[in-house]
C-alpha cells in the first residue's frame, strides 16, 4: 500500500513487544528477556519480518541515552563525588583484573598475547542498559549492589577511549602511525568534558527557566529532548559514549528545581526506546555463525560470563559487599556489553583479529547478553532463599530528599505511603526488614532497607530537609526513642506516630507527638458494621459511631491532662462510662420515639 513504508515495521515492533514482554513478565523472566526474544522472533533468524534493522538500532540507542540522563538526574554532584572511590577503585580494578584474567586464559590456550589483551578488554565491558534495567525491575538501582554496579559501568564508559588508543599501539606495525592522532583525540575528549561541566553550570538552568516561562508544555519537552540528544552528540563527536554525555547533563541538573519536570517528560521516551534497543540486540544475533559452530560459540559465551562473574564476586568481597549483594553485583555485570562490538570491530580494522574470529566473538557477546536476566531469575528462585538468615546485609544508600519519610513498610506504613504518593507527595519508605523491602520492589514499590531508629539512617534519608516523618513502626520503645532523637535533632520536622494502644498513645502525647492508635479506627468500623447487621440504618450506625469517637477523643484529652494522678484517672474512667451510657441511651430513646410517631428511622 502506498505511503505505509514506516508504519508496517512500527506495527511489527509494537506487536512483538505486546506479545512477548507481558508473557515473559508473567512467567517470571522479566521484561529484558521479553524484549530480547521479541527481537529474535521478528529478526532475520526468526519470522523474518524485519531484515534491515541497522537504522532501528541507531535510533534505539537514544533509549540508552535517556536512561543515563535519568540516572544522572538522580545523582546530585555531591552524591557522585561520594561514589568516587567506588568508581575509580572498584571500577578500575574490575577493568584491570578482568582484562588480565581473560588475556592470561587466552594466551594459555595458544592465542597471541595481543589478541588476548583485545579479548580481555572486550570482555570487561558490560551493557549499562541491561544492568540498570534488571536492577530497576527489582527496585535495586539505589541498593548497595546497584550503586556498585553503576559505578563500575560508569568507569567502563570512561575506559573506552584509552582502550581504543591501546588498540592502535597493539596493531601490527601500526602503533607509531596511530598514536599521535589517538593522544590528540584523548585530549580533545577531556577538554570537551571539562567544557560541558563548566558550560552546563552556566547555561542549562537559564535555558530551562526561559522555556518554563513560555508556558507551553511542548516547548519545555522539546528543550529537554534537545539537551539529552545534544549532550549525547557532543560526546559522540569526540569518540566517547553518547550515554556518558547524557549522564553528565543529568548530573548537572540533579539539584535543579526542574528535576522532577524533566523526569516526567523524558520517562515515556526512555521506556519505549530502551525496549527498542533490547529488541535490536535480539535481532542482531547472527544465528548463522552460532549454528555453524554452536558448541564453540556457546563455550566462548559461557567462559566469558564465568570468568567475569568470578572476578566480580571476588572484588565484591574485597570491597565489603555482603553475600547476597555480591551475588547480585556479579550477576548484573557478568555479561559482555555492546562496547565489545566496537572494540572487536576496531581490532579487526587494525589487523589484530581475523574476520572469522571476530564473527565468532561477536555472536558470543550477543549470546552473553541473554544470560544476565536469566541468571538473575535463577538467583532469586534458588540462591536468595538460602542466603536469607545468613550474614546481615548492608543498609541501602539513601540519596533521596523527599518531603515525607515513612519509617516502617508493613501493611500500616504501606497504606500511608500509597495514599500520599497518590496525592502527588514525594515519599521515602524505610524498613528494617530486607525481605519486606525486596517484596515491595518486586511489585515496583520503591523502598530502602535501613533502621530508621538509627541517627545515621535518618540523616541519610534527609530528615533535616523533610517536612514530615511518619513512624509506622510496631515497636513502642523504638518509636519513643526515635521521637526523642528527632525532637532534639530536627525540631522543625513534623512527627506522626503509630501507637499500639492507649498507654503508648499517652506516652507519645506527653512528648508532643500526634499518635494514632493502630486498632482504634478498624474497631470503630467493625462496630458500625455490627450495628447495621443488628438492624440500624447506615446513616444511624455511622452517627452513633461518630458520637462514640468524639466522646472517646474528649476523654483521651482529659486523661492526658490527668497523667500521674491515679485517683483523677479512676474518676475520669467512671464518669466517662456514665457519660457514654447516657449519650447512647438518649440516641436509643430518640429512635424509639421516632418509630412510635411513624417516622423513617432506617437512615
Amino acid at each position: 500500500m502506498h505511503g505505509t513504508g514506516f508504519l508496517l515495521p512500527a506495527l511489527v515492533y509494537l506487536a512483538a513487544a505486546l506479545v512477548m514482554v507481558p508473557l515473559f513478565k508473567r512467567i517470571g523472566l522479566g521484561t529484558v528477556l521479553g524484549y530480547l526474544f521479541a527481537g529474535v522472533a521478528i529478526g532475520p533468524w526468526g519470522l523474518g519480518l524485519v531484515t534491515d534493522f541497522a537504522a532501528v538500532a541507531q535510533v534505539s540507542e537514544l533509549g540508552v541515552v535517556m536512561l543515563l540522563f535519568l540516572v544522572g538526574l538522580e545523582l546530585e554532584p555531591k552524591r557522585l563525588w561520594a561514589l568516587r572511590h567506588s568508581i575509580f577503585g572498584l571500577g578500575l580494578l574490575q577493568v584491570v583484573v578482568t582484562t588480565a584474567a581473560v588475556a592470561g586464559l587466552a594466551v594459555a590456550l595458544g592465542l597471541p598475547w595481543t589478541q588476548g589483551v583485545v579479548l580481555g578488554m572486550a570482555c570487561t565491558m558490560s551493557s549499562t542498559p541491561i544492568a540498570l534495567q534488571v536492577l530497576a525491575e527489582r527496585g535495586m538501582v539505589k541498593s548497595a549492589p546497584g550503586q556498585s554496579a553503576f559505578s563500575v559501568s560508569l568507569f567502563q564508559d570512561l575506559a573506552v577511549i584509552p582502550m581504543l588508543l591501546l588498540l592502535s599501539v597493539l596493531a601490527p606495525g601500526g602503533g607509531a602511525k596511530g598514536e599521535p592522532f589517538g593522544w590528540l583525540e584523548a585530549g580533545t575528549a577531556l577538554g570537551l568534558l571539562a567544557a560541558m561541566v563548566l558550560g552546563g553550570r552556566l547555561l542549562l538552568r537559564p535555558a530551562l527557566r526561559i522555556a518554563a516561562d513560555v508556558g507551553a508544555r511542548e516547548i519545555f519537552v522539546a528543550l529537554a529532548l534537545f539537551l539529552v540528544v545534544g549532550s549525547a552528540w557532543l560526546t559522540l563527536s569526540v569518540g566517547l559514549s553518547m550515554a556518558l554525555g547524557a549522564f553528565i547533563a543529568g548530573v548537572l541538573l540533579a539539584d535543579s528545581e526542574y528535576r522532577m519536570a524533566l523526569e516526567v517528560d523524558i520517562e515515556p521516551f526512555k521506556g519505549l526506546l530502551l525496549g527498542l534497543f533490547f529488541m535490536a540486540v535480539g535481532m542482531g544475533i547472527d544465528f548463522g555463525v552460532v549454528l555453524a559452530q554452536p558448541g564453540l560459540v556457546l563455550l566462548i559465551a559461557l567462559a566469558a560470563v564465568a570468568v567475569k562473574a568470578t572476578v566480580l564476586a571476588a572484588l565484591a568481597r574485597v570491597f565489603g559487599l555482603r553475600a547476597g549483594d555480591g551475588w547480585v553485583f556479579a550477576i548484573v555485570l557478568s555479561h559482555v556489553g555492546e562496547f565489545a562490538f566496537l572494540l572487536l570491530a576496531s581490532a579487526q580494522g587494525f589487523g589484530i583479529l581475523p574476520a572469522r574470529e571476530t564473527a565468532l566473538l561477536t555472536a558470543a557477546v550477543a549470546l552473553s547478553m541473554l544470560s544476565t536476566p536469566l541468571l538473575m531469575v535463577l538467583y532469586e528462585r534458588f540462591v536468595a532463599p538460602r542466603l536469607r538468615g545468613g550474614a546481615a546485609r548492608a543498609f541501602d544508600a539513601i540519596d533521596e530528599r523527599n518531603a515525607v519519610i515513612v519509617a516502617g513498610a508493613g501493611r500500616y506504613g504501606q497504606m500511608v505511603a500509597r495514599l500520599l504518593l497518590a496525592r502527588g507527595f514525594t515519599v521515602t519508605v524505610i524498613d528494617h526488614d530486607p525481605n519486606q523491602i525486596d517484596l515491595m520492589r518486586r511489585f515496583s514499590f520503591r523502598g530502602f532497607y535501613g533502621d530508621a531508629s538509627r541517627p545515621d539512617v535518618l540523616e541519610s534519608a534527609g530528615a533535616g530537609e523533610a517536612r514530615l516523618l511518619v513512624l509506622a513502626i510496631d515497636d513502642p520503645e523504638t518509636v519513643r526513642r526515635t521521637v526523642e532523637h528527632c525532637r532534639a535533632t530536627y525540631p522543625r520536622l513534623a512527627l506522626i506516630a503509630r501507637a499500639r494502644g492507649r498507654v503508648d498513645a499517652f506516652e507519645l502525647a506527653a512528648l508532643g507527638v500526634p499518635a494514632v492508635r493502630e486498632t482504634f479506627g478498624s474497631a470503630l468500623e467493625t462496630a458500625e458494621l455490627a450495628l447495621r447487621a443488628l438492624g440500624h440504618g447506615a446513616f444511624q450506625a455511622r452517627a452513633i459511631v461518630h458520637r462514640f469517637r468524639r466522646h472517646d477523643e474528649a476523654q483521651f484529652a482529659e486523661q492526658i491532662a490527668a497523667q500521674g494522678d491515679v485517683e483523677a484517672l479512676r474518676a475520669l474512667a467512671k464518669s466517662g462510662r456514665a457519660q457514654l451510657e447516657r449519650l447512647l441511651s438518649d440516641d436509643a430513646e430518640d429512635i424509639a420515639a421516632a418509630r412510635r410517631a411513624g417516622k423513617d428511622t432506617d437512615w
